[in-house]
């Protein structure tokens, strides 16, 4: 009799430690609550921006995403922008896919490389395959100021690419059209706020 106890308690012993580590919390829940702290970030819209020329036209296109998990650099960008400039009675435009979208307040900027042109456009010739270009956006909220838009514009053939994320300040008024920036809400280091928002630009006629 004290043999059969002493077996059936060493065989309860064997199944509860095989099925300890069942009972004990899943990894999986670690990663859900990292995946759970992403957030995004996006701008999109199109404007023609203020251009010294006479009779010619400049306008840019947007539609980019990014994701945030810690910190101000994006885990991952995506989207597309074109820049178009008309003159001569020609329309010539390009277009990026995005590669960096960054957000801060009202401000963004965006970096792509060249995936395809209009027929026939300068950049075909000048430029390297797959330059990359940056645009900046300020979109302050309404009555809060001017849109603006700065473009980087590309380095020569055979010259170092510009750096992903980089663009110069936004210094060309917007004339007409607009864009819609989502700040993303993001996690920041312990002590500090969580930042986010939403900004938007109306149109502004030509004065």
């Amino acid at each position: 009799m004290l043999n059969r106890t002493l077996r059936a308690t060493a065989l309860l012993a064997v199944v509860a430690a095989v099925a300890a580590p069942v009972a004990v919390a899943a990894p999986a829940r670690e990663t859900t609550t990292v995946s759970s702290l992403s957030s995004l970030s996006s701008l999109k819209g199109e404007a023609r921006m203020d251009y010294p020329v006479a009779n010619q036209e400049v306008r840019v296109s947007v539609d980019a995403r990014s994701t945030y998990t810690v910190g101000s650099i994006p885990q991952r960008s995506w989207g597309t922008f074109r820049i178009s400039h008309a003159q001569d009675g020609k329309v010539y435009w390009g277009e990026f896919k995005v590669d960096c979208l960054t957000t801060g307040g009202p401000t963004a900027t965006v970096t792509g490389r060249l995936v395809r042109t209009s027929p026939g456009h300068p950049w075909r010739t000048v430029l390297d395959p797959h330059t990359r270009m940056g645009v900046s956006f300020f979109v302050p909220e309404k009555g809060k100021g001017e849109a603006r838009i700065g473009l980087s514009g590309a380095t020569k053939k055979g010259e170092p690419l510009l750096t992903k994320c980089m663009a110069p300040a936004a210094d060309a008024e917007i004339v007409d059209g607009g864009y819609t920036l989502h700040e993303a809400q993001r996690a920041l280091p312990r002590g500090l706020s969580a930042t986010g928002g939403s900004w938007g630009a109306g149109s502004r006629s030509p004065s």
